[in-house]
């Protein structure tokens, strides 16, 4: 389909939530109209607006008016809602179904040409299947996970380590009135790039990542040293996919109707635990949670997710059907949908920010 046939185009936001959600719609829906004179039609709740009737809105200039700075998605989102995998449950039990077909057919009653889709590696790979079947689709990258390999860095992930960095900084505060030792977990999945960067940023002891496994006696004695030069309080940033040496990662729960069944955490309650009991010094864990996707958005994320819009926009008018804009630094590029979820991008154990943390002092438990 070429511009001059695209006369509205869809847009979508899927999976987990993200400061910059928001600008990124605020960006697509402007240059839309500006440039190109398309309307746009807002798909509610990720591909769960596609699969029922009246989840779909028209987007227009009134519309994203104010929500540049807005935290969260004006849309809605879901990680439940894989046309392809589409779980219900019948009797109790979960059954599977592919629903794609059903999407097609609301694309076409909706009269959208084109569409947009904004998410992370899950609601990528769907995108990348829709547009397999013949649908005109671009992505967009968002996780704070950062672990996306084909974008030097996905929106929402600067806005999440400047939230953990100021609860460390608050943390820290009160492990020193009362001498503790405090284990802060934070999300990331199976990559480290969260508890690293707001570990550094925050002045953490301890940075525990997937990528490194740990030896509880090496963190053990790492604090008791502390302990014996008199620094009394101690901070432990671990990632939730972080495991001991010859361990597995903590699962917290498996959610058999999610895209994502595997839920992380646990991991700082057992070191919090193990430390206790082990040093006897009072420990404690926090897990930041839900709070590292909320917020207003950076400036950096704002500037990032306004440019990946735009750039969303322009690509569907270029006809690049089937790939995702990314950040190639100072540039924005794209990559084929397939390349771009191919590969997760982790922590390399040798990279320059590792070994620099290294050289102030900082242990990953190794």
């Amino acid at each position: 389909m070429s511009k001059a046939e695209i006369k509205k185009i869809g847009i979508l936001t899927g999976g987990g939530d993200c400061p910059g959600l928001n600008a990124v719609i605020r960006a697509a829906v402007k240059t839309a109209v500006l440039q190109y004179g398309w309307k746009v039609t807002g798909i509610e709740d990720g591909f769960e607006g596609l699969l029922s009737d009246g989840k779909a809105r028209p987007l227009l200039f009134d519309c994203v008016k104010g929500i540049l700075g807005r935290g969260g998605t004006i849309l809605g989102s879901s990680n439940r809602a894989n046309p392809f995998e589409y779980k219900f449950k019948v009797h109790g039990k979960i059954v599977t179904e592919d629903r794609s077909p059903v999407l097609l057919e609301r694309l076409k009653s909706l009269e959208i040409d084109a569409l947009i889709v904004i998410g992370g590696d899950g609601t990528l790979s769907i995108a990348d299947g829709l547009h397999k079947m013949g649908v005109p689709i671009v992505g967009v990258p968002k996780t704070i996970d950062n672990d996306l390999a084909s974008t030097d860095i996905t929106f929402g992930f600067d806005t999440a380590i400047n939230t953990a960095t100021e609860a460390i900084d608050k943390i820290r505060t009160t492990a020193e009135s009362h001498h503790r030792v405090m284990v802060v977990e934070v999300m990331g999945r199976y990559a480290g790039w969260i508890a690293l960067q707001a570990g550094i940023a925050s002045g953490a002891d301890i940075i525990l990542i997937p990528e490194i496994p740990f030896k509880l006696n090496e963190i053990h004695e790492i604090i008791k040293e502390r302990i014996k030069n008199g620094r009394h309080s101690s901070i432990i940033v671990v990632a939730e996919g972080a495991k001991p040496e010859g361990g597995d990662m903590h699962i917290k729960k498996i959610v058999e109707d999610s895209a994502d069944t595997i839920r992380l955490g646990g991991i700082g309650e057992m070191l919090a635990q193990e430390i206790s009991d082990e040093i006897n010094v009072e420990s404690r864990e926090t897990v930041l949670g839900h709070i590292q996707r909320g917020g207003s958005p950076s400036a950096f994320d704002r500037i990032l997710s306004t440019r990946l819009g735009v750039g969303a926009v322009n690509l569907l008018a270029e006809g690049g059907y089937g790939r995702m804009v990314c950040l190639k630094t100072p540039n924005i590029d794209s990559v084929t949908l397939e390349d771009a979820v191919k590969q997760l991008k982790q922590v390399s154990p040798n990279s320059e920010m590792v070994n620099a943390a290294k050289s102030i002092g900082v242990s990953f438990g190794e």
